[in-house]
């Protein structure tokens, strides 16, 4: 099974931006679907980006233009370079991968917008 490590959260300005790391280890993330998630303070977890194993990508509407993933297969890495950050951008943000009916999941990394 994959293990997957989240870096690159910290506190960013409002218009600042992030690059997210996802380094796995165990296996290959080409055999995955990968996303990263968020989970603001009393909300629910949701979908911020995904990438499929043959690297189609799918955004929830408020980042898209201005979020992209990337997977790196030679780092075994995913990324999420994150621009034009908002205040409610702020979140725990985590990643996930997915092969058949396993689910995986990192620690996850905060991210805060705040001037």
């Amino acid at each position: 099974q994959v293990q997957l490590v989240e870096s690159g959260g910290g506190l960013v300005q409002p218009g600042g931006s992030l690059r997210l790391s996802c380094a796995a280890s165990g296996d290959a993330v080409s055999i995955y679907s990968m996303g990263w998630y968020r989970q603001a303070p009393g909300k629910q977890c949701e979908l911020v980006a995904g990438i499929s194993t043959s690297d189609s990508t799918n955004y929830a509407d408020s980042m898209k233009g201005r979020f992209t993933i990337s997977r790196d297969k030679a780092k075994n890495t995913v990324y999420l370079q994150m621009n034009s950050l908002k205040p409610e951008n702020t979140a725990v943000y985590y990643c996930n991968a997915i092969r058949l009916v396993y689910k995986f999941w990192g620690q996850g990394t905060q991210v805060t917008v705040s001037s």
